[in-house]
Protein backbone atom coordinates (compact mmCIF):
# COMPACT_ATOMS: atom_id res chain seq x y z
CA UNK A 1 0.00 0.00 0.00
CA UNK A 2 2.81 2.40 0.85
CA UNK A 3 5.10 1.35 -2.02
CA UNK A 4 3.06 2.97 -4.85
CA UNK A 5 2.83 6.19 -2.82
CA UNK A 6 6.59 6.25 -2.28
CA UNK A 7 7.12 5.58 -5.99
CA UNK A 8 4.82 8.46 -6.90
CA UNK A 9 6.63 10.83 -4.55
CA UNK A 10 9.96 9.71 -6.01
CA UNK A 11 8.76 10.24 -9.59
CA UNK A 12 7.38 13.68 -8.68
CA UNK A 13 10.70 14.63 -7.06
CA UNK A 14 12.71 13.54 -10.10
CA UNK A 15 10.33 15.37 -12.46
CA UNK A 16 10.60 18.52 -10.32
CA UNK A 17 14.40 18.35 -10.27
CA UNK A 18 14.44 17.93 -14.05
CA UNK A 19 12.04 20.86 -14.56
CA UNK A 20 14.17 22.98 -12.24
CA UNK A 21 17.33 21.91 -14.06
CA UNK A 22 15.84 22.92 -17.41
CA UNK A 23 14.92 26.38 -16.10
CA UNK A 24 18.29 26.69 -14.37
CA UNK A 25 20.25 25.85 -17.53
CA UNK A 26 18.26 28.30 -19.63
CA UNK A 27 18.56 31.13 -17.09
CA UNK A 28 22.25 30.38 -16.56
CA UNK A 29 23.01 30.66 -20.26
CA UNK A 30 20.85 33.72 -20.94
CA UNK A 31 21.22 35.94 -17.89
CA UNK A 32 24.02 34.24 -15.90
CA UNK A 33 21.92 33.50 -12.80
CA UNK A 34 23.53 30.61 -10.91
CA UNK A 35 20.88 29.44 -8.40
CA UNK A 36 19.39 25.98 -8.87
CA UNK A 37 17.09 26.32 -5.85
CA UNK A 38 15.62 29.48 -7.34
CA UNK A 39 14.91 27.55 -10.56
CA UNK A 40 13.18 24.71 -8.68
CA UNK A 41 10.91 27.17 -6.85
CA UNK A 42 10.20 28.86 -10.19
CA UNK A 43 9.23 25.46 -11.63
CA UNK A 44 6.78 24.86 -8.75
CA UNK A 45 5.24 28.32 -9.03
CA UNK A 46 5.04 28.07 -12.81
CA UNK A 47 3.30 24.69 -12.55
CA UNK A 48 0.79 26.10 -10.08
CA UNK A 49 0.08 29.05 -12.39
CA UNK A 50 -0.27 26.70 -15.34
CA UNK A 51 -2.61 24.42 -13.43
CA UNK A 52 -4.83 27.26 -12.27
CA UNK A 53 -5.35 28.68 -15.76
CA UNK A 54 -4.93 25.94 -18.38
CA UNK A 55 -8.41 24.46 -17.80
CA UNK A 56 -10.21 27.54 -19.20
CA UNK A 57 -12.03 26.52 -22.42
CA UNK A 58 -10.55 27.65 -25.76
CA UNK A 59 -8.07 30.24 -24.43
CA UNK A 60 -6.79 28.40 -21.36
CA UNK A 61 -3.50 27.15 -22.80
CA UNK A 62 -2.64 30.61 -24.16
CA UNK A 63 -3.46 32.28 -20.84
CA UNK A 64 -1.53 29.56 -19.00
CA UNK A 65 1.52 30.12 -21.19
CA UNK A 66 1.41 33.86 -20.49
CA UNK A 67 1.08 33.12 -16.76
CA UNK A 68 4.01 30.68 -16.87
CA UNK A 69 6.21 33.22 -18.67
CA UNK A 70 4.95 35.84 -16.20
CA UNK A 71 6.21 33.70 -13.31
CA UNK A 72 9.62 33.49 -14.99
CA UNK A 73 9.51 37.28 -15.58
CA UNK A 74 8.70 37.82 -11.90
CA UNK A 75 11.46 35.48 -10.67
CA UNK A 76 14.27 36.52 -13.05
CA UNK A 77 15.57 39.91 -14.22
CA UNK A 78 15.40 41.10 -17.80
CA UNK A 79 11.74 41.63 -18.66
CA UNK A 80 9.19 39.72 -20.70
CA UNK A 81 11.47 39.13 -23.68
CA UNK A 82 14.13 37.42 -21.59
CA UNK A 83 11.44 35.50 -19.70
CA UNK A 84 10.04 34.15 -22.98
CA UNK A 85 13.53 33.18 -24.13
CA UNK A 86 14.25 31.49 -20.78
CA UNK A 87 10.95 29.62 -21.12
CA UNK A 88 11.73 28.46 -24.65
CA UNK A 89 15.23 27.45 -23.58
CA UNK A 90 13.82 25.57 -20.58
CA UNK A 91 11.41 23.73 -22.84
CA UNK A 92 14.21 22.68 -25.22
CA UNK A 93 16.51 21.79 -22.32
CA UNK A 94 13.81 19.63 -20.76
CA UNK A 95 13.31 17.78 -24.05
CA UNK A 96 17.01 16.96 -24.28
CA UNK A 97 17.35 16.04 -20.59
CA UNK A 98 14.28 13.79 -20.69
CA UNK A 99 15.37 12.15 -23.92
CA UNK A 100 18.69 11.20 -22.33
CA UNK A 101 17.26 10.22 -18.92
CA UNK A 102 14.41 8.19 -20.35
CA UNK A 103 16.59 6.53 -23.00
CA UNK A 104 19.34 5.58 -20.55
CA UNK A 105 17.27 4.73 -17.47
CA UNK A 106 13.94 3.91 -19.12
CA UNK A 107 11.97 5.79 -16.45
CA UNK A 108 9.30 7.41 -18.62
CA UNK A 109 9.09 10.55 -16.50
CA UNK A 110 8.31 14.17 -17.39
CA UNK A 111 9.54 17.58 -16.30
CA UNK A 112 7.35 19.21 -13.64
CA UNK A 113 7.19 22.97 -14.05
CA UNK A 114 7.85 23.05 -17.79
CA UNK A 115 4.57 22.97 -19.73
CA UNK A 116 4.00 20.41 -22.43
CA UNK A 117 6.81 18.14 -21.33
Amino acid sequence: MLIPFVGSIFAFGIALLIGGLAIYLSARVLIDVDDYGHAVVTAVLGAVGWGLTSWIPLVGPVIALVVWIGVINWRYPGGWRNAAIIGAGAWLSALVILFVVNAVLGLGIGAFGVPGI
